[in-house]
């Protein structure tokens, strides 16, 4: 048995700004083939899915978003009203409480009536895109430009905020209001940002305190077949009495628009590019006889190959002891995802593991281990709108491969930082040999 504080441990600095792309990925293979465990520059980082599941299950672990709180010196004021209130911060039965309320509306059935509004926002994205598209001659192609564009701005920025609109049932005009705010939120989880841009997150979280208000009022005079109207009926006595209260109200719906907006944008921007660098993936999207099948797995094989929250952070609440390590009270511990997601092979399994494709590959037609990746995290705080990702992520793949011949990468990818939402910002893209879509209900 040893301390973790007593080894000697190889570091990894995932603060450094030039850490993404190739280098991150091979820079994550290389610490990986040190062993299953590494120092950061908070913490420890743990490497393989085990430990990864290990701690963000247990109970003697929780997320550090009051330790954060209190390292950037946040005491009052909205966004601690936000940090205290966050259901990735409550824990026991309280939160078992909450997220039995908001977890029916967001379970994979209750997604689905959501479909048609994302095929519609992708319909009129695209018509935006193609009526603002370049002119600029482009590189000889076997089939033809039918669509130059900025992927990140004419479709990964717009499409979520503008489902999450719809799921709340907020006006489709304040999508862009949604996705700044969003965006600005989800920083209090980068303590890069926390230290450099703590005024601006604190102005969005106080400017959408102020917006939700009006909006879970406005809900409440006319209710809808929204999530805010189905959370004020459960805050209402004569439904569920002493169920949900107005200001955990209020609060769930500021975790489902923190959570749900700058994430699917990230995600769906790198399963793009994955497909642009890999075209015999995307080939093999459009041949299948059941494009919304394969659609779905090329998701999962993107969230298990570039997860957009690459490190998830967890808190020692009490000692704990894993692998005849011995983590003191207090300890920071990252769980890899991207390392973890890797250990994905048909588990038990010697003949099925050799014949299976590398895990560092990117392979949408390959068997993976039914087990869930670790990019939506694990165990109670599991991320509550990952079917509502999935469904909008398995939506844009379905139609754009329904639309176009062919995909690739039209210049310079801008790659963000691995802290906190691993994103891009710029995502130049060649869509080819439009084919039209079908009709779909």
């Amino acid at each position: 048995m040893a301390l973790v504080t007593e080894l000697e441990l190889k570091g990894f600095d995932y603060t450094d700004p030039g850490m993404w792309g190739k280098r991150f990925h091979a820079a994550m293979a290389e610490l990986r083939a040190e062993g299953w465990l590494a120092s950061g520059p908070f913490g420890y980082i743990v490497l393989d899915r085990e430990a990864g599941e290990f701690f963000l299950r247990t109970r003697a672990a929780s997320f550090p978003g009051m330790k954060i709180a209190e390292i950037f010196g946040v005491s009052e004021g909205p966004l601690w009203e936000q940090m205290r209130h966050n259901i990735l911060h409550v824990n026991g039965a309280d939160h078992a409480r909450l997220r039995s309320l908001v977890n029916p509306a967001l379970s994979p059935r209750a997604v689905q009536r959501y479909r048609p509004a994302m095929r519609g926002f992708l319909e009129q994205l695209l018509q935006d895109a193609t009526s603002s598209s370049s002119s600029a001659p482009a590189a000889p192609s076997s089939t033809g430009d039918a669509l130059r564009c900025e992927f990140v701005d004419a479709f990964a920025k717009p499409y979520p905020s503008q489902v999450i609109a719809s799921v709340m049932g907020a006006p489709l005009k304040d999508a862009p209001r949604l996705h700044h705010w969003s965006n600005w939120i989800q920083k209090q989880f980068d303590a890069v940002s926390m230290a450099t841009e703590r005024e601006q997150i604190e102005q969005a979280v106080e400017e959408f305190y102020e917006y939700a208000r009006e909006l879970v009022q406005a809900r409440r005079d006319d209710p809808g077949d929204d999530l805010i109207s189905t959370l004020i009926a459960a805050a209402d006595p004569a439904h569920q009495p002493e169920k949900l209260s107005d200001v955990e109200c209020i609060n769930l719906v500021f975790n489902v628009l923190a959570g749900g907006v700058d994430t699917s944008q990230s995600q769906l921007a790198h399963t793009v590019r994955l497909l642009a660098e890999h075209p015999e993936q995307w080939a093999a999207l459009r041949a299948d006889p059941d494009p919304p099948t394969l659609a779905s797995k090329a998701v999962e094989e993107a969230l298990r190959y570039e997860p957009i929250t690459p490190f998830t952070a967890r808190i020692v609440d009490e000692e704990i002891t894993f692998r005849d390590v011995t983590f003191p009270q207090g300890t920071i511990v990252m769980v890899c995802a991207f390392t973890g997601n890797r250990d994905l092979d048909p588990a038990g399994d010697p003949a099925a593991a050799a014949a299976a494709a590398p895990t560092d590959t990117f392979d949408i037609t390959a068997t993976r281990e039914k087990a869930r990746a670790l990019t939506f995290g694990a165990g109670v705080h599991y991320c509550v709108g990952a079917n509502l990702a999935r469904a909008e992520l398995g939506e844009a793949l379905t139609f754009l491969a329904e639309r176009f011949q062919g995909l690739e990468l039209d210049g310079e990818v801008e790659f963000e930082s691995i802290t906190g939402i691993y994103g891009l910002g710029k995502l130049p893209v060649r869509f080819l040999g439009e084919v039209g879509g079908p009709e779909r209900h």
